[in-house]
């Protein structure tokens, strides 16, 4: 399974519903990057994808988008087959 790398904040309930999605689909460990913490990792995560909300989503090199792009690459059926890639 390929690793997955959310930038986060504490209290963001789109966060948790990503997370969920994805621990629901099989994915043992997130990599999550707190960027109320570290707002260096703000200005990386805004650079990486040229947007400024979390979560932002990374699936190997592959950058996902939000929550309800993970949603819709889900519904797809595109989910699974990026993550076993």
């Amino acid at each position: 399974m390929k690793p997955v790398k959310m930038y986060t904040t504490q209290v963001c309930p789109y966060c948790v519903r990503a997370k969920t999605l994805l621990q629901q689909r099989g994915v043992p460990v997130i990599e999550e990057i707190r960027v109320d913490l570290a707002p260096a990792e703000r200005d990386r995560m805004i650079e990486l994808t040229g947007r400024r909300t979390v979560p932002q989503i990374f699936i190997g090199e592959t950058h996902v988008g939000g929550c309800d792009d993970l949603i819709a690459l889900d519904r797809s059926g595109g989910l699974a087959p990026l993550l076993q890639a």
